[in-house]
């Protein structure tokens, strides 16, 4: 048995960036359909809950632990959005370039990849995607300011929760993840033709099942 070692060349990992954001709408099954490119965004934030420990007594001493129920929630930033995410932002068109604010808001599916890097290879080590399900955002606050000498660009904001899917065998989520450096390249490219479109088809977001039956085959 080799003795454990530290810091080896081409081991040395990091995550960094978020890029090719797609935004998903749900239809009327539920599948999410009309994938629609995210431009400008900034940062995701993943920030679960729950999963909280609650102990239990009996007989004089700490019987057991139980958890709470652990849900996925996050943020959003970005300097711009597709126009169809004004629906999931509560905001109606009723005619072109009319906004009516405060209306109901629709759930919808987002993607996104972030960057993995290691000292050999910099950022263009791999890549994970992330497919995030049953998304609703919340009402966020916009600060509009005067232009000075040192102009910035204004930063979209939303805070979001999820509500889980069904996965077949587990626990319903809200979060898949798949990494580019454990999977099958031929079966990644079949999950990005799904989530980007092809010549033939539109871009989607596969449900989990769909998605672990890729890489299953």
């Amino acid at each position: 048995m080799a003795r454990l070692t530290w810091d080896a060349v081409g081991q040395r990992f990091y995550e960094t960036g978020v890029d090719h954001g797609v935004l998903y709408l749900p239809d009327e099954t539920g599948a999410y359909t009309a994938g629609v490119a995210w431009n400008g965004l900034t940062a995701i934030t993943e920030s679960p809950t729950g999963a909280e420990s609650t102990p239990q007594y009996a007989d004089n001493i700490k019987y057991l632990n139980l958890t709470s129920a652990e849900e996925f929630g996050g943020t959003i930033e970005a300097f711009t959005y597709p126009e169809e995410f004004a629906i999931c932002d509560g905001t109606a068109s009723p005619h072109a370039g009319v906004y009516v604010g405060q209306q109901p808001r629709k759930s919808f599916g987002l993607s996104y990849r972030t960057q993995v890097g290691n000292d050999l290879d910099g950022s263009d080590h791999g890549y994970k995607l992330h497919l995030v399900y049953g998304a609703m955002a919340q009402p966020s606050e916009k600060a509009y300011s005067t232009i000075n000498d040192s102009p910035e660009a204004l930063t979209f904001s939303w805070e979001i929760t999820t509500t889980p899917v069904a996965v077949t065998g587990m626990k319903p989520t809200s979060l898949l993840t798949i990494d580019s450096r454990e999977v099958d390249p031929t079966a990644l490219t079949s999950l990005e033709d799904l989530l980007y479109g092809d010549e033939t088809n539109e871009p989607r977001l596969p449900l989990p099942d769909e998605v672990i039956a890729l890489f299953e085959a």
